[in-house]
This record gives structure tokens, C-alpha cells and sequence, in this order.
């Protein structure tokens, strides 16, 4: 596989409190583009957010058949995919799973593209990884934090 045919997406989500306001950044690039995105929620968990950030950056490629390396620092979701989990989760219908809505909407997404997810320490001096920290940190603080209805919903 090329180098140049490979997606890179960079992934992260904060919450302060768990649960609490939460937000997540993600960093797409291929060849010589970049895009950054990160959104806030109101009340929400740093999983959820960890989550949601992969679900961004593959929402946000345009064509199917991709070559995609995600690179995360959450065990929770890397672990997940790569060691296949999810797979049992849904068999079993998530039952007794958290973030089964996000689960759901992951997974015909990567089923689109060829996707390899790596796990990266946090905080270990990653400029993209520290980039999208700073995104979901910025978010999660920020001025009109939209509801996490899969989450509130799940707790009321």
C-alpha cells in the first residue's frame, strides 16, 4: 500500500467529569489536505467522546474503499475494533454494552473502508494527538454544548 493512498485520522475526546461537558477533536488528512473537527456536548462521557471522534472522521470521507489508519489514544475503542469485541457485542445485541448508539453508527461506516486502528499514548508528545486533545478540551469548554441525546437519554 502506498503511502500517499492512506488516510490518516487523529482522534481524541475529553470530558471534564465523567460523565460532565465533553467534547471531541478529530484530525483528517491525505496527501497534502488537513481538516480539523471537534464539537461539544453538554453532558456526555469521555468513551462516548473517544467514539464519537472516529465516527466524525469517517463520516467525513467521500468515497468508499479507503485505505484508513485511525490512530487513538483510547484503549476502550482501539481494543474494541482490533481485537474484534464489537463483533461479539452486537451478536449478543449489545446487551449489557454501553454506547450501543455509537457502536451502531460506527460500524457500517468502517465496514465501508479498510480500516486499521492504532492505539498512541496520550500525552506522550504526538503533535496531532496533543492537537485533537487541545480540540476536545476546547470544545467540551466552549459556549453552546449541544445535548448527547444518546447519552442523556440513556440516564434520564
Amino acid at each position: 500500500m502506498n503511502q500517499n493512498d492512506v488516510v490518516v485520522i487523529y482522534t481524541d475526546g475529553a470530558s471534564r467529569g465523567n460523565p460532565g461537558p465533553g467534547g471531541y477533536g478529530t484530525i483528517l488528512m491525505y496527501k497534502q489536505h488537513r481538516k480539523e473537527m471537534s464539537g461539544g456536548f453538554r453532558k456526555t462521557t469521555n468513551n462516548r467522546m473517544e467514539l464519537l471522534a472516529v465516527i466524525v472522521g469517517l463520516e467525513a470521507l467521500k468515497r468508499e474503499g479507503l485505505n484508513v489508519v485511525v490512530y487513538s489514544d483510547s484503549k476502550y475503542v482501539v481494543d474494541s475494533i482490533e481485537k474484534k469485541w464489537v463483533f461479539g457485542w452486537v451478536k449478543k445485541r449489545f446487551k449489557d454494552k454501553k454506547n450501543a448508539d455509537l457502536w451502531m453508527r460506527l460500524l457500517p461506516l468502517y465496514a465501508k473502508h479498510q480500516v486499521k486502528m492504532v492505539w498512541i499514548k496520550g500525552h506522550a508528545n504526538n503533535i496531532e494527538n496533543e492537537n485533537c486533545d487541545r480540540l476536545a478540551v476546547e470544545a467540551a469548554l466552549g459556549n453552546g454544548l449541544i445535548i448527547d441525546q444518546g447519552y442523556e437519554s440513556s440516564v434520564e
